[in-house]
């Protein structure tokens, strides 16, 4: 049950903040989204399934209702909360705009931070082993042999770490520097090793120490699931001590199953373990200890076996060309089934890299101790640190595709998405892939059974005004003790906006919809004064900007890609503040997260229906099992996610109560096909005007 003290303390900061915000007002669905997140993690329905899933529409303040929904129960029953979102945006909302006010106006202590994976800090150790001597050491840390501007940055970066005008974090860099550079420079699992003395200072490990004493901790998607695949408790605090809210909750499945996939290539895993060979040899002769030998003979022996087996794999697919005769060229896997020859072939390679990653684990070990002894100069450990980093962490990525690409298949669930694709290139080569294709049974492991409480929310959950296709996509049920709710966006819709269906020739499958699509758009911006188009591809887009030259004024039209995203929007800004019309084209990306209140957006266009097309190995496969269950791919994947993708397009509109406008969508379908009413009808209560 929810203490009285909270209920009553949660109402008094809620009074608090109201005060001091002189646009507030109070709203009855941000009082009970408040509520029941609260009661949710209390247990007060179900204290085995703390787990509350919440759709909460634009307008209702969802960050202010979590935020005081979580954090007054957490801190009064000893727990942290974990803030998980997809995008930047959001962390910086949060961290600078929305906790520091409910720090201010709550009158609880507590304090919080933005945890950052690794890889968003320096190494010094490999900074320092990058611009040190010019001689072989020091090349071999470079992938590619450096020009002097490469070095001259390099050493700029290290300067300006120590007379601490750079905390060594890639967010806080005054220049950035190109990817490739910063991928050699950054902190990684396998070299950064605390227990040696030249890594007591690095910036990661400093971070971690202010993490510990964080009561709320904002991180990505992908965070959190790195550290839930290392069990939980590895990064971030214990799952069993953790309420967990996973904003922008729509992206969940797909972060979920991109980050528990595996790949790698053949040919290019050939010239890394040569490598690898080389880097042993060079450790026995340098280390005194005799503790070297059995692993590093042994590595000797797995390195040349994994050789011969990924040799085996890549003449497998060179004497078939035909495999790879496709616009892709891609061989998926029919069923995620490998045949016989290169199913003993990946057993095979599961178990060799098995065994070499514990062999070189034990060589690495061994190396730590010797550098802790002394018995390693200085400058020396650190080239090998991450040189030995460098293997570990290739052999892991080897081990995880092989292992899941021998794995059995559950009879229960879904069969792994498998595939290999042709690179061509200096030499030809093969990428071999594999992916889960539903990540439920995962999350339920993972997070689900772990967490003290789960909440889920974003303002677009549902598809087809059901939680049933998002529910089944995290491996929730609607009946097994979760909680779904779904609070409608305050706004005006009937009186504010128009949903507008005009009256077409061509429907989007028609040869000619292109053009006529041109047209519609020159007659619908003329005399609007703010435009948004949403394309559903590239290409379309790229045609009609081909289409409208001359129609429509070139400083009146900005199209994604052409420039940034961000001087888009500023420039788009300018001229609506200006008073001068203007027109963004954009596609999918610009269909959410865009913020263009009031006058900034009063004319929406979505062009065509977002149905994907499965062109992806993973949605083909995916499609591919449920036809196999009797099931129908287009009723139970296309139509669901493209009526949650039309919600968010359509939610670009309305941004602010007083906001209005009209949206157009120029897809005949809507009107013409059986499922377009329950598209129509999962949108938003515009006043509609349908041809």
């Amino acid at each position: 049950m929810l203490p009285d003290n909270i209920k009553s303390q949660i109402r008094t900061i809620y009074k608090e903040i109201a005060a001091s915000m002189p646009q507030f007002r109070s709203r009855r669905e941000q009082n009970y989204m408040v509520a029941e997140i609260s009661k949710t993690l209390a247990g007060e329905y179900d204290k085995d399934r703390r787990i509350i899933v919440v759709e909460a529409g634009t307008g209702i303040g969802k960050s202010l209702s979590y935020i005081l929904g979580a954090i007054p129960l957490a801190i009064s029953s000893k727990k942290k909360v974990c803030i998980a979102t997809a995008t930047v945006a959001l962390q910086e909302q949060l961290l600078h705009k929305d906790l520091p006010h409910f720090l201010q106006q709550s009158g609880i202590e507590f304090k919080f931070g933005l945890v950052k994976g690794r890889q968003r800090y320096v190494c010094l150790a490999k900074l320092e082993a990058m611009i040190g001597a010019q001689d072989s050491s020091q090349i071999a840390m470079w992938q590619t042999k450096p020009d002097q501007s490469q070095i001259n940055e390099l050493q700029k970066l290290h300067q300006d770490f120590h007379q601490k005008r750079w905390n060594g974090e890639i967010d806080t860099l005054k220049h950035p520097i190109p990817d490739f550079l910063w991928q050699q420079i950054c902190c990684d699992k396998h070299s950064c090793h605390r227990q040696v003395s030249a890594h007591h200072n690095c910036p990661f490990h400093k971070a971690r120490e202010d993490v510990d004493t964080w009561d709320v901790l904002i991180v990505n998607h992908s965070l959190l699931f790195a550290d839930l695949e290392l069990g939980g408790g590895v990064i971030l605090p214990e799952p069993e001590d953790m309420f967990y809210v996973i904003d922008e909750a729509h992206h969940l499945p797909i972060v979920a199953r991109d980050f528990s996939s595996a790949q790698a290539t053949l040919r290019g895993a050939c010239d890394w373990l040569e490598k690898a060979s080389k880097t042993c040899s060079k450790l026995q002769n340098q280390l005194k200890t005799t503790h070297i030998i059995a692993p590093v003979q042994a590595m000797l022996d797995h390195t040349t076996e994994l050789t011969n087996l990924l040799t085996q794999v890549a003449h497998f697919c060179d004497t078939q060309p035909q495999l790879f005769a496709n616009p892709e060229s891609r061989l998926r896997f029919e069923h995620g089934q490998l045949p016989q020859s290169l199913l003993i072939q990946a057993e095979n390679l599961a178990t060799a890299s098995g065994s070499a990653v514990k062999q070189f684990n034990k060589v690495v070990s061994v190396l730590t101790e010797a550098i802790k002894d002394g018995e390693v100069p200085k400058h020396q450990s650190e080239g090998l640190l991450s040189e030995t980093g460098f293997i570990l962490q290739r052999l892991d990525n080897l081990h995880k595709l092989w292992k899941m690409m021998a794995k059995e298949d559950s009879k229960k669930g879904a069969p792994m998405a498998r595939w290999a694709e042709l690179i061509t290139g200096k030499q030809q080569d093969y990428l071999f892939c594999s992916s889960p294709i539903e990540v439920g049974f995962m999350l339920e492991s993972m997070l689900w059974q772990k967490a003290a409480g789960v909440v889920l929310c974003s303002a677009t959950l549902r598809a087809l005004n059901s939680f049933n296709h998002f529910a089944h996509q995290v491996g929730l049920s609607m009946n097994d003790g979760s909680r779904f709710l779904a609070l409608l966006s305050p706004f005006d819709y009937e009186n504010n906006a128009t949903l507008f269906i005009p009256q077409m020739v061509c429907e989007p499958t028609d040869d000619n919809y292109t053009t006529e699509l041109a047209q519609h758009i020159v007659t619908l911006i003329d005399g609007e004064m703010a435009t948004l188009v949403l394309f559903a591809s590239y290409w379309q887009m790229d045609k009609v900007v081909e289409l409208v030259e001359g129609k429509i004024p070139k400083d009146q039209l900005f199209v994604q890609g052409a420039i940034p995203r961000q001087q888009i929007l500023e420039q788009h800004k300018k001229r609506c503040d200006d008073g001068l019309p203007s027109v963004i084209f954009g596609t999918g990306s610009f269909s959410e997260g865009l913020d263009l209140p009031g006058d900034y957006l009063t004319n929406l266009i979505i062009t065509k229906l977002p149905f994907a097309v499965p062109t992806s190995p993973v949605e083909q496969a995916h499609a591919e099992y449920l036809k196999v269950k009797g099931g129908n791919p287009f009723l139970q994947l296309t139509i669901p996610d493209a009526s949650r993708k039309l919600v968010q397009s359509c939610g670009r509109l309305l941004r602010k109560e007083q906001d209005y406008g009209r949206v157009t969508i120029l897809d005949r379908r809507l009107v013409t096909k059986r499922y377009g009413k329950s598209l129509i009808d999962a949108l938003p209560p515009f006043r509609r005007v349908i041809e």
